[in-house]
This record gives C-alpha cells, structure tokens and sequence, in this order.
C-alpha cells in the first residue's frame, strides 16, 4: 500500500512506522470509520493483517474490541483524517456520511486534502458521484469499494468486493481489500461498483424473501421444516445464502447477520435507481412492502428472515387466483 506525502502517494518505509513528534502514526495509516455490524469484524480483519489502523465510531463503546486488540481508537472522525493516509468508510447512509464528513463546511477540504476516501456502504448512485466531484474539488481522491455479504463472511474475510473509480486509485487500494475480501471486481468509473452492488442487492432481497415464502408454505401446510430443508440444501437451488438462512428460519433464529433497516433502506435504494431507469422491478415492489411492515412490526433491528413475521401477519390476505 502507498503513503501520502505532499498529495502524492508513494511505497511506505517500515523503518519510518511508529509517531512523529506531533503525535502522528507514520508510514502507511488506514483510518476506518463506521464499526457497526459489517464494519466492526471488517476492522478487525485489516487489524489482525497487520495494517497500522486508527478507528472511530460515532457511538464510542462500539470501538472496545478495537482498542482491545492495540487499534488507535481517535477521538473524532477529523482526527482520523489527519493521522490517516487512506480513510474507509462503512457508514449507515448518506446524511451519516455527510455528517462525519462535515460536508459542506470549510472542515471538510481540510480533511480530505491529499487523501484517499474509500466509500464502502450503500448509497445511491447519484450520491457517490456528487461526493467524487466533491472530494476530488478538494485535492483528495476517491474510490468506490462496496461489499456483497452480511456478518459472517465479514468476520471471515469472505466479503466480495466491487471497486470503481480511477485506475491507479483503485489499484492503490486493491491490495488493502485482501484483508476483507475473497475477491475484488473491478467494475469501472463511479458509480459503476454502486450500481453493481444495488443488482447484485435487488437478486438478494427478492432470493431471500422467496425462500422465507416457501418456508411459511410448508410450515403453514404443517410440512417438517428440517426436511424442507434439507431437501432444499440437497438440490440445484441450495447456495451459501439458502443454507445458511434456512438454518436461521428453522431455529427461528432472527439474530441479525443483515438487519430487516438495512434491507429496507437498500430496496428504497435500489427502487428508486429502477424509477430513474424506467425499471419496474415489480418482484422487489413487493418486497418492498413485506420489509416495511417488518420495521412497523418491531423487527427493524432482526436479521432479514424476520420478514416472516410480515408474511405470516398478511397470510390471511386473499389468495392469488388465475
């Protein structure tokens, strides 16, 4: 990975690693922002590679398992900017990344100058094009680095990576996503990763969501649920995602591994990109409205197989005749 000096990136030297007099981490720095259910065992990783890393979360506690492993742990997001090289963000949404940023304020040209700001959550695509232009306008550089996968292949390193952005940018950063990643896709400018992220996201929503349906079919017809699994696991539609949330459904384990806020945020997302598309994507539209009954429900904190709970609310709907 490449350091900063006076804007421009080079190779780091290991014999300049350690704090200068001001108190500043040398050699290459990553920053990482964001340490909620991804971000935190995504944190981890990087910090069990080796990477010199200095954290910060806006709910503080969240940082203890950082800090427990020797991770720098700053006191703002603006301190992570001036001590790191390469900062990550793996932020809830847009207003939460604009606030960490200071968006819109003479802090944030300070802060990004001369660096690179990876952008790892979900927005939408138009979003991350304007904070390219912005982050560029301020003489730093920017990558989109979006991520397919929920907890645990997040604490596994098992992430699958999706980057856009300029070339040498994106190869500078590469190397850094093999800490979480099991593979990185290069998918061309911004906002191409974004994109590719919302329809790999609309294939899991709608993938999921079916399963949690077939599972409620057979439950409701009194059917035994394990061997509706197994029969599923055994055959041509069995996947990583089936098994491992089929194992979910029939313990009616809800812990969450991708949480019921989250999939309803990305379904906004990636309906409100098919509207400007002229896509209908009616599979998710309907998708749409289990997961927003799930939140009114109470389940917005749940793993996304809590979506059964709004089917199962809504079973006594008239059935579907033709």
């Amino acid at each position: 990975m490449a350091a900063r000096i006076d804007g421009r990136l080079r190779e780091p030297d290991s014999e300049r690693e350690g704090t200068d007099g001001g108190g500043r981490m040398t050699g290459t720095v990553i920053g990482f922002i964001g340490l909620g259910v991804m971000g935190r065992p995504m944190a981890v990783n990087l910090a069990q590679s080796g990477a010199r890393l200095v954290v910060w979360n806006r709910t503080p506690e969240k940082s203890a398992p950082l800090r427990a492993l020797g991770v720098r742990v700053a006191g703002s997001a603006a301190e992570v900017f001036r001590l790191a090289d390469v900062v990550m963000l793996m932020l809830a949404d847009e207003q939460a990344m604009d606030q960490v940023l200071a968006r819109g304020t003479p802090a944030f040209s300070h802060a990004l100058a001369g660096r690179m700001v990876v952008h790892m959550g979900t927005t939408s695509a138009a979003y991350s094009c304007a904070l390219e232009q912005d982050v560029v306008r301020a003489g730093g550089r920017y990558i989109e680095a979006p991520v397919s996968g929920s907890s645990q292949p997040a604490e596994e390193g098992r992430l699958i990576g999706m980057i856009a952005g300029r070339d040498e940018d994106a190869e500078r950063v590469r190397p850094l996503l093999a800490a979480l990643c099991s593979q990185v896709f290069s998918c061309g400018p911004v906002p191409a990763a974004l994109l590719m992220k919302l329809s790999v996201n609309l294939f899991l929503i709608t993938m999921v969501t079916g399963l949690c349906e077939a599972f409620h079919f057979a439950d409701r017809h009194g059917l035994d649920t394990r061997l509706f699994r197994a029969i599923i696991d055994a055959g041509p539609m069995a996947s990583k995602v089936s098994e491992a949330k089929l194992a979910k459904l029939v313990e009616q384990d809800f812990s969450v591994q991708a949480a019921i806020t989250d999939v309803f945020k990305n379904n906004r997302l990636i309906a409100d990109q098919g509207r400007l598309s002229g896509l209908a994507c009616a599979l998710l539209a309907r998708c749409h409205v289990l997961f927003g009954e799930a939140v009114d429900l109470g389940l917005g904190s749940a793993d996304m197989v809590a979506v059964i709970e709004a089917i199962d609310a809504g079973s006594d709907r008239p059935a579907v005749t033709g």
